[in-house]
C-alpha cells in the first residue's frame, strides 16, 4: 500500500526512482516531439500534399495550445489533484497518438497535434511541480530536476537523427507512435511510485473561469504573432493584430485577477522576489535560446553556405554543454547557492549573446564561444531558476508555478524569434532563402546579424539585472 508523498518524502533519488522514471518520461516526451517531427515535415509533406503553411501549423498548432493552456491546466491540477492531472494527460497523449495511424490530411494531422499540445499542457507543468513535492530536501529537488532536464535534453539532441533513420526504414507515422509506449512507461511508473495528492496540500478556491480564458487569449496570439513576423513580415496587418490583439488580453487579464475573489493567477504571489526573478532569468534564457538558435541556424546554412549535416555537426558545442553539463549543476549549486546560481547562469546566458552579437560574423570559433556560453548558462537557470519560483510559492500553488515557468519560457521564446526575424526582415533585402547571396546581402545579413544579437543582449541582461536587484538582499 502507497504511502502519501505528502506524508512521508523520500530520502533519495534512489528511494524515488520509480516516480522520476515516469516523470522523465514526461520530459522526455515534450522535448522529442517536436525535434523528431521536423525532421520528417518534408515527408509529410509529400506524402499528405500539404501546403508550406499547412506544414508550420503541424508544429505551430502544438506549440500554441500547449503554451495557451498551460496556467488553466496548472491551476486546475492545484485544485483536483496534480497527479489526476498528469495520468489523464498521459492517456490523452496516448489516444491522440494512436489516432495518427488514421490520418490521412494535413488537416487531419493538425488536429491530432492540437490534441497533443492539450496533453502537453496537462502534463509538462506537472511533471516539474511533482518532481518538487517529492522531496523536502532543496539539494534533492535541484538533483531531481537536473537528472529529469538531463532526460529531456538527450531526448532533444538525438530527435533529429534517430528521426532520420527511423524514415529510412518506416513511415513518418511510426514517429508520433512512439509517444504511445512513452505514455504507457509513464502512466505505470507515476501510478507505482506517486501516491495522489493529500486533500490538505490542494486548495479549494472555485476556478477563475473568465481569468483562464483572458490568460489564454494572452498567451496565444503572443505565440503566433512571431510567426507571423518571420513568415509575412512587419509590413502587413496581421503580426501587428495579433500583438494587439495580446497586448489588449493580457490588460484585461490583470485587471481581472487584480479584482477577482478567488484569481486564477494571484498577481502578489507572482510579484515575491523568489518567484518574479525566476521567471525574469527563465525569460531572458528563453530569448537566448530561440534568438541566436535561429540566428546561427540561417548564418551557417545560408550565409557561409553549409550543408545542413555541416551545420549540425557546428551546433555540436552547444549539445554537448546542455546534455554533459548535468554533472555540473549539483556541485556548483551547493558551492555558490540557489539564489546565486540563478543570476551567475543567467548571466552566462547575456554574456554568450554578447560575444554573438559583437564578434559572431568574424568566424565560427566565436560563434561557437557563444554558443558554449549560453549553453552552460541555461543548464544551470533552467534548473535552479524553476527551483526558486516553487520555493516562493505556497505549497499549494506549485503546479501553477510550475506552469508559470513554462509558459514564461514558451513567450521568452516566441519574442526572441520575433526581434530576430524582425529585425533580419526590415536590412536583408530580396528572399533570404535564395541559394546564393550578393555582397550586398551577405553584407545586410551581417548587420542583421550583429544588431539583433545586441538588442537580445540588452533585453536579456535588463531582465537579469532586474532579477538581481529583486533577490539582492538575500545574499
Amino acid at each position: 500500500m502507497l504511502v502519501s508523498t505528502e506524508l512521508r518524502k523520500p530520502e533519495s533519488l534512489r528511494a524515488a526512482w520509480v516516480a522520476l522514471a515516469g516523470l522523465s518520461s514526461v520530459f522526455l516526451f515534450e522535448m522529442l516531439d517536436n525535434s523528431i517531427l521536423n525532421v520528417a515535415l518534408p515527408t509529410i509533406g509529400r506524402d499528405l500534399q500539404a501546403s508550406t503553411v499547412a506544414l508550420q501549423w503541424v508544429t505551430g498548432a502544438y506549440a500554441v495550445v500547449f503554451g495557451g493552456l498551460m496556467l488553466a491546466f496548472g491551476a486546475l491540477a492545484d485544485r483536483v489533484g496534480r497527479r489526476r492531472i498528469m495520468l489523464v494527460g498521459l492517456a490523452l497523449l496516448g489516444v491522440a497518438s494512436l489516432a495518427t495511424a488514421f490520418v490521412t490530411t494535413a488537416g487531419q494531422l493538425i488536429a491530432v497535434r492540437a490534441v497533443m499540445g492539450v496533453a502537453a499542457a496537462m502534463t509538462t507543468p506537472g511533471s516539474a511541480a511533482l518532481a518538487f513535492r517529492l522531496f523536502e530536501d532543496d539539494g534533492l529537488r535541484v538533483r531531481a530536476m537536473t537528472l529529469i532536464s538531463t532526460v529531456g535534453l538527450v531526448g532533444l539532441a538525438i530527435g533529429p537523427t534517430a528521426g532520420g533513420l527511423v524514415l529510412a526504414v518506416a513511415p513518418w507515422q511510426v514517429l508520433l507512435l512512439a509517444n504511445v509506449p512513452i505514455a504507457m512507461l509513464a502512466i505505470i511508473a507515476i501510478r507505482a511510485g506517486i501516491a495522489g495528492d493529500d486533500p490538505a496540500g490542494l486548495h479549494r478556491d472555485p476556478v477563475d473561469v473568465l481569468g483562464a480564458a483572458l490568460g489564454t487569449a494572452t498567451i496565444v496570439p503572443a505565440l503566433v504573432a512571431p510567426t507571423l513576423f518571420v513568415n509575412e513580415g512587419s509590413g502587413i496587418w496581421a503580426p501587428w493584430t495579433a500583438t494587439v490583439a495580446a497586448v489588449v488580453a493580457a490588460i484585461l487579464f490583470v485587471l481581472r485577477e487584480r479584482s477577482a475573489r478567488y484569481p486564477l493567477l494571484d498577481l502578489k504571489l507572482v510579484a515575491r522576489p523568489l518567484v518574479s526573478s525566476g521567471l525574469a532569468y527563465k525569460a531572458a534564457a528563453g530569448l537566448a535560446t530561440a534568438g541566436v538558435g535561429y540566428l546561427v541556424t540561417l548564418q551557417l546554412q545560408l550565409d557561409w553556405g553549409w550543408s545542413p549535416a555541416l551545420a549540425a555537426v557546428g551546433l555540436l558545442p552547444q549539445v554537448v554543454v546542455l546534455v554533459g553539463g548535468g554533472a555540473f549543476v549539483n556541485p556548483f549549486v551547493r558551492r555558490v547557492g540557489l539564489e546565486r546560481a540563478a543570476w551567475l547562469s543567467a548571466s552566462s546566458v547575456v554574456v554568450g549573446l554578447a560575444v554573438y552579437g559583437l564578434l559572431g560574423r568574424f568566424g565560427y570559433v566565436w560563434v561557437a564561444i557563444a554558443l558554449v556560453f549560453v549553453a552552460a548558462g541555461i543548464r544551470v537557470v533552467g534548473v535552479v531558476a524553476g527551483v526558486n519560483v516553487l520555493r516562493g510559492l505556497p505549497t499549494n500553488r506549485t503546479t501553477i508555478g510550475a506552469a508559470l515557468t513554462d509558459t514564461a519560457t514558451e513567450v521568452a521564446n516566441g519574442a526572441g524569434i520575433a526581434i530576430a526575424g524582425t529585425i533580419l526582415a526590415v536590412l536583408f533585402t530580396g528572399d533570404i532563402a535564395t541559394p546564393h547571396w550578393t555582397a550586398q546581402q551577405s553584407a545586410e545579413f551581417e548587420q542583421a546579424v550583429t544588431i539583433a544579437g545586441l538588442v537580445l543582449t540588452v533585453v536579456a541582461a535588463t531582465l537579469v539585472g532586474w532579477a538581481f536587484r529583486r533577490t539582492r538582499k538575500r545574499f
